[in-house]
């Protein structure tokens, strides 16, 4: 009987034991959410998308703003995404995709324009802060877009026309489509930006062995929903 009951202590023990671990293994698993926050999807893809869904409820949580997150990301940053995003005040992608701090690595240039500074910064995000998802992310009444559909250079400095001329073949490519072109420029513009991010040698063989994906995406101003574009 005593070696009985000692084995039932030893049984409970080792199941208190399994919890514990179990537990701990969870929390080890899980991004930090922050308190009130819900648990994180299973991808960062995901996580950005229900982030969406609250910001265009009204639903903001962005909890984990708090001196004790911000003392924990003096140690690091470990992101769950790299958003490359237009200038424009009215699309923040940390509000727009209710996330905090240390959340998203943001590189925001007038209309996505990828130069040389921004491919570097989305590298860096990528091989040393180990990104594995990256999306463009271009919105409704790019001025940079529209300014590239009626190009004056002679009225832009040397900068701002560098911004005009690397949107311009997403022009060319709007002017061949049905619908409104203003809308199709954008739209192609989105996809262009993507398209150089993944043709950089450094990111396409993270691409091509599956552990980064690069995607276009479209953030509407009225409804605040961000819609993730199809194709190239």
């Amino acid at each position: 009987m005593c070696n009985v009951h000692l084995s039932g202590h030893k049984i409970l023990a080792a199941s208190i034991f399994l919890l514990l671990l179990s537990s701990a293994m969870g929390a080890c698993s899980t991004w930090n959410t922050g308190p009130g926050l819900p648990p994180a999807a299973s991808t960062p893809l995901q996580r950005l998308m229900r982030g969406n869904q609250r910001f265009v409820q009204g639903k903001l949580i962005f909890a984990d703003a708090s001196p004790a997150r911000r003392a924990e990301l003096v140690k690091g940053q470990q992101p769950l995404a790299a958003i490359v995003a237009c200038s424009d005040s009215r699309v923040p992608p940390t509000l727009v995709f209710d996330q905090g701090l240390g959340r998203l690595f943001v590189v925001r240039l007038a209309g996505d324009v990828v130069d040389k500074a921004a491919a570097g910064s989305v590298e860096y995000a990528v091989e040393h802060l180990h990104v594995h998802l990256v999306l463009v992310l271009g919105h409704d009444d790019c001025g940079a877009v529209k300014a590239a559909l009626h190009p004056a250079a002679d009225q832009h400095s040397p900068e701002l026309s560098a911004v005009i001329h690397g949107v311009q073949p997403a022009i060319v490519t709007a002017r061949g489509m049905v619908g409104n072109l203003l809308d199709n420029a954008i739209d192609a513009n989105t996809r262009l930006q993507a398209q150089r991010l993944r043709e950089l040698p450094v990111l396409s063989k993270l691409i091509q062995a599956g552990k980064l994906q690069i995607l276009a995406a479209r953030y509407e101003l009225d409804t605040g929903r961000v819609v993730l574009l199809t194709g190239k």
